[in-house]
């Protein structure tokens, strides 16, 4: 899948939207509101997006057929956009680096880089997905007064939040918007359900991103729980890396006790955080929901944008892996051994069905 450039149901007058599992319900409010179309189920089928990307430094040869080999799958040559962060040991960003500093590998072969930009400007598209299951009611008050710091933080104009809630169904409680007035009305109407679809949440959120231009981002504060979703791992998995989704996990845990905790599902979003270049948190507190909140903002504001036009055109599967390592020859940083980067581990060549 070519890669787009890089990271909640309207209220009172506006559409209002409520997705069930394995359906989608649209509640319409008559309104003089412009029409917005509706998120499909996992198993629809997707239109076709066009994406504008820059132009390759050369004319692009004429796909390449395969002779022989049926299992070899061709894809078009598109750029390719990376976002990365870089920390140094203390888990701190590191914005100093240069184009040079940087090494790109496709499935273990070298790329030659074509963008290149620090502390990238691009527009933030975030989507802020809060666990209103009743796992999670002790915890309502200080998870949307975090929520609600954070949008305030790290809109600026030319960004755009909106604001999921999810229980045994999901729901987007606003469009996407930088009005803090309607973003904070939308907290202001969160409401407690009983399961947790977790899932279906990461599968439609990513749907909801998938359109947006530049960055895209999902922040989900949760348990980690997932008891009612037709939506599983692994399409959710998929849906977030073909929407090159920036994921943030914030894992709410229990203070009186870890008694009845879903580790399988907070390692399957540990798991995906790390998958798809975000990261995750533990959280137990206002204290510790807000320093979360702020190291998820700082990320944002000192990415690296990197971006490729691969060098293959075939490939023996649908899925590329990435790899970004910093040259260990780089004069920009006394201790170049002790940087981590962090990454969308690949991409999709094509669309799933």
């Amino acid at each position: 899948m070519a890669a787009s450039m890089r990271a909640v149901v309207f209220l009172l007058t506006r559409p209002s939207w409520t997705w069930t599992a394995g359906a989608v319900v649209c509640l319409m409010v008559a309104t003089g509101a412009a029409q917005s179309s509706v998120p499909r189920p996992p198993n629809a089928e997707k239109p076709t997006t066009a994406v504008a990307v820059p132009h390759p430094p050369e004319k692009q040869p004429s796909p390449v057929e395969s002779d022989d080999d049926s299992n070899t799958i061709r894809v078009n040559v598109k750029l390719v956009n990376v976002f990365s962060t870089v920390t140094d040991a203390t888990g701190g960003p590191v914005t100093t680096l240069k184009q040079d500093d940087f090494r790109v590998f496709e499935d273990g072969k070298p790329q030659k880089i074509a963008v290149f930009q620090r502390e990238s400007e691009l527009p933030l598209s975030i989507v802020i997905a809060i666990d209103a299951s009743l796992s999670t009611r002790n915890e309502h008050k200080l998870e949307l007064e975090s929520a609600r710091r954070f949008a305030h933080a790290i809109l600026r104009p030319i960004d755009a939040v909106t604001l999921f809630q999810f229980s045994e169904v999901v729901d987007q409680l606003t469009p996407f918007t930088s009005d803090m007035r309607v973003l904070d009305k939308g907290i202001g109407h969160v409401r407690n359900g009983a399961a947790t679809a977790l899932y279906d949440t990461l599968y439609l959120g990513s749907d909801a991103l998938m359109r947006r231009r530049g960055r895209k981002v999902m922040v989900v504060i949760t348990d980690g729980g997932d008891t009612v979703s037709k939506t599983s791992y692994q399409e959710a998995v998929r849906a977030a890396q073909e929407a090159e989704v920036i994921l943030y996990s914030i894992i709410i845990v229990p203070i009186e006790s870890n008694a009845g905790r879903d580790i399988g599902g907070e390692h399957a979003l540990i798991q995906l955080s790390r998958d798809t270049g975000g990261k995750y948190y533990y959280a137990s507190s206002t204290d510790q929901l807000d320093s979360a909140f702020k190291q998820i903002s700082d990320e944002l504001r000192t990415q690296y944008l990197i971006a490729y036009y691969p060098s293959q055109r075939l490939s023996d599967s649908e899925f590329r892996r990435i790899e970004v390592k910093i040259d260990p020859a780089t004069k920009d940083y006394p201790d170049p051994a002790e940087l981590q980067v962090r990454h969308r581990t690949g991409y999709y060549t094509m669309p799933s069905q």
